[in-house]
């Protein structure tokens, strides 16, 4: 099997092509198995899961993301980036824009050419959607309708206020007074498993720097800690002008481990997330 593998801000993946290459096509069953196999550091290849890109019959491209456990996610901004990098530099996409399915829905990307020394893409921009408010769309335990916005929960023998945010999949945002000091491998997965998730959660730690400027750690559902996620920086942004600790409709600069991504949640109820994307390396895997 040929694989690419690329990264958003060391949010890494292995990419699967499946657009051309019937060699790189299994049984159903075997994904699961095989992100468990490429994501180890000693005994494959080592990445935060696979990515496999396909054809899809309601959009121009269709992405499936298995998180390093096998479970397979509903969306990822960071790969969202690679994968719109990796079909337009390989002339797949004829257009700058162009529509991803995932399984969290459709989303629109818009690459940038020329700004690295080879010509490729190096910045993306992705429009997430709108993001989804109500405890419904999360999915989490309570009133299907109602939102979840700086509400009082326990995790274990911690009490802890949540803003909880959909962006084609779950998101749990806390915020702190100084992000580096949260015990992350501790908390996370104490509130990622947390039965009012029936569907588990992601957790962003989220400190506010200014009303432009946030900076964010995130325990990723199914990966751990991560050194970025793209749709936890856009659940970040969403929580903070919900919380009214960020200007509205104003690109916010979000620090990440990994890097900074520019987050706009627009006036017309979208997020969009410009970024940059980049290859690690190509290789065979002998399955």
């Amino acid at each position: 099997m040929k694989f690419t593998k690329m990264h958003g801000l060391g949010n890494n993946y292995v990419i699967f092509n499946q657009l051309d290459d019937p060699g790189n096509v299994l049984e159903e069953d075997r994904y699961p198995a095989l992100s468990r196999k490429v994501s180890q550091i000693n005994f494959g290849i080592g990445s935060d899961g696979i990515i496999l890109i396909g054809s899809s019959e309601k959009a121009d491209f269709k992405m499936r993301i298995f998180n390093e456990d096998g479970s397979e996610a509903k969306n990822c901004g960071n790969g969202l980036r690679c994968v719109a990098k990796y079909v337009y530099d390989h002339g797949y996409a004829g257009r700058r824009n162009f529509t991803i399915e995932t399984l969290g829905g459709i989303v629109s990307a818009e690459v940038e050419e020329g700004r690295t020394v080879d010509d490729h893409v190096s910045f993306v921009t992705v429009d997430m959607g709108k993001p989804g408010l109500q405890k419904g769309a999360i999915p989490m335990q309570g009133d299907p309708e109602a939102r979840t916005i700086d509400e009082l929960h326990t995790f274990g023998e911690q009490l802890l206020r949540i803003t909880c945010i959909s962006m084609g999949n779950p998101h749990a945002i806390i915020f702190t007074g100084d992000v580096q000091a949260v015990e992350v491998e501790r908390l996370g997965p104490l509130i990622e498993y947390s039965s009012l998730f029936p569907e588990r959660v992601n957790v962003g730690w989220v400190q506010v720097k200014g009303p432009r400027e946030i900076e964010c750690r995130v325990w990723e559902r199914g990966s751990g800690i991560t050194m970025a996620c793209g749709t936890g920086a856009c659940a970040a942004v969403v929580a903070a002008t919900l919380n009214g600790f960020s200007d509205p409709h104003q690109p916010i600069t979000v620090h990440l481990p990994g890097g900074d991504l520019e987050i706009t949640w627009d006036v017309d109820g979208h997020v969009r997330k410009r970024g940059e994307a980049a290859y690690i390396c190509s290789g065979e895997l002998i399955a």
